[in-house]
């Protein structure tokens, strides 16, 4: 069972791009929960998704509660990357099942989102910053999460 990358209700295309480019490079599924803040087509994605998009792996939900009955009947453990977070991703030890969610730009997720997370981890950095690029964040935990579960295994 793969680890999955979840986007919740992206608004940036760009962003959104890069992470089914990220996906695809690494054969991670990536699964987008809408509304999008933008019109969900392969031009709208294609800039930072490049030719990777016809590889990615893209399940679409067309909202959090699908996508949560996806996540249970699946018997998968929800991920959250808040600011929020006490627990450092480095720190955390990721499953194989998990799924990485990722909150919107411009306002993370709701409460009630946050409160169906089985585990929220923060990617520490200095004083002032208050947060990464969405894109980046979820290229830095995913990282630390396949290298944790051996899904680099089979990449060259």
């Amino acid at each position: 069972m793969p680890l999955v990358l979840a986007l919740y209700q992206p608004d940036i295309a760009l962003n959104t791009g890069a992470m089914l480019r990220l996906g695809a490079c690494l054969g991670v599924p990536v699964h987008i929960i809408h509304p999008t803040g933008f019109p969900m087509s392969k031009n709208a994605l294609r800039r930072s998704g490049m030719d990777y998009l016809d590889t990615a792996e893209m399940v679409e939900h067309d909202s959090f509660a699908r996508f949560e009955a996806w996540r249970l009947a699946e018997q998968r453990r929800l991920v959250l990357l808040t600011t929020a977070a006490s627990l450092p991703a480095h720190d955390a030890a990721y499953e194989t099942n998990d799924v990485l969610l990722m909150g919107r730009e411009s306002a993370g997720v709701p409460p009630s989102v946050a409160e169906s997370a089985d585990l929220r981890v923060r990617i520490p950095m200095r004083a002032p910053a208050r947060s990464l690029n969405v894109a980046v964040s979820a290229a830095i935990v995913l990282g630390e999460a396949l290298r944790q579960t051996g899904g680099y295994e089979g990449l060259t």
